[in-house]
């Protein structure tokens, strides 16, 4: 048997905190499925459900028997007891029988979420912040005047943000900045692309230009913190080029949510040092199949550079569904390969606590004294 009984949740989000009726839950299940940049809940097709998918399925597997209920009971069934206990109780039972003993909570998606403080109060474990570096730019440039100002500024808020973030992430940096150019933009080049975005920008303008995009990355780079950037449904293999030019610089790069693509991403772990893959959303995405998925990392990644993550944003659920498929998963493949004799247990062992919790307690150097994190109560699993 595979033992993994504390996770460090590497990626995550704060959970709602408002009572959910059966759309808006569905909802939630939409957006985990679809949009990973904290857009809009999708909604079901008519006559269709988002709980007849792996991760709605998973759902009723893991979720109802914390809450008093049989296992894959219906979904009415379970959000009228979920109600019955109130949002807060059902989300402390759920937090604190996932298993999870770190979470390190993206604060950048707008909505009613709790902050890092609450979800660690909640699941009687410790959390810290990661800090989104898009909207960081852009409540910059709501409070600088010139150009000069907001360069100056944008550079201070990152290295500030460095003293109680545990990281930065990013998820235009992939899709717009990185996807032509890996190397920092000129002084001049800066400046110009600058003055353009801010003479242009609506109030609460999005930050989408590509050179203060890049610009913005490397801020972060010499900011001391580990980066962390969303691939989202592009091959990780644009990132080779950045992954190059930032070697030997002291910044960790962090690839999240690579799947369908990944194989690219965990060959990106394997040539630059200083390049991981966390595992993500993918696995609760995938359910019965995540063996497989999982196996696939495998078969590629160093084990020192694989991190497990919930992706979970709005739903409780999601961080118990994604820790309980991860075990599941972990303890199914390595275990098949202590049984056929090509690894052994104790081997098996010491890679599940790795991936499960020592590999990111090292990147995010994690009880080394940062500053930035909230931990009421005790670590570890604690049953309702």
């Amino acid at each position: 048997m595979i033992d993994t009984p504390s996770l460090v949740d590497q990626y995550c989000h704060g959970v709602l905190r408002t009572e959910l009726g059966l759309g808006t839950f569905e909802a939630r299940l939409g957006a985990h499925l679809g949009d990973r940049r904290g857009g809009p809940p999708g909604l079901p097709a008519a006559g269709t459900t988002f709980f007849d998918t792996q991760t709605g399925f998973a759902v009723r597997r893991w979720c109802p028997p914390l809450l008093g209920l049989e296992p894959h009971c219906p979904p009415a069934r379970y959000l009228a007891r979920r109600r019955e206990l109130g949002v807060a109780e059902a989300g402390r039972r759920l937090l604190r029988a996932s298993g999870i003993s770190t979470y390190l909570v993206d604060t950048g998606l707008p909505g009613d979420l709790t902050r890092p403080a609450e979800i660690a109060a909640a699941g009687g474990a410790e959390a810290h912040e990661i800090v989104r570096l898009e909207p960081l730019a852009e409540q910059v440039a709501d409070t600088s005047g010139t150009v000069e100002a907001f360069l100056a500024n944008l550079a201070e808020a990152v290295h500030g943000a460095a003293a109680n973030a545990v990281a930065f992430t990013s998820v235009e940096g992939v899709r717009r900045g990185l996807a032509t150019e890996p190397e920092p933009p000129g002084p001049g080049e800066v400046r110009g692309a600058a003055g353009r975005w801010l003479a242009g920008r609506p109030a609460g303008g999005r930050l989408t230009d590509p050179v203060l995009l890049r610009h913005l990355l490397w801020i972060a780079v010499t900011a001391g913190r580990p980066l962390q950037l969303h691939t989202g449904d592009r091959d990780p293999a644009v990132l080779g080029g950045f992954a190059a030019a930032t070697t030997g610089l002291g910044t960790d790069l962090v690839l999240l949510h690579a799947y369908p693509h990944h194989r690219a991403a965990a060959h990106l772990t394997v040539v630059h040092p200083h390049v991981y893959a966390d595992l993500g959303p993918v696995l609760a995405h995938t359910g019965a199949r995540a063996a497989a998925v999982l196996a696939e990392v495998l078969e590629l990644a160093p084990f020192g550079k694989l991190l497990f993550s919930s992706g979970a944003h709005g739903l409780p659920e999601l961080h118990v569904v994604a820790a309980s498929v991860f075990r599941a998963a972990l303890t199914r493949v390595l275990g098949e390969w202590v049984v056929e004799g090509a690894w052994s247990h104790a081997d098996a062992q010491r890679v599940a606590t790795m991936i499960a919790a020592g590999n990111a307690r090292r990147v995010y150097r994690l009880g080394q004294g940062l500053s930035g994190g909230s931990r009421p109560g005790e670590r570890g699993p604690v049953r309702p």
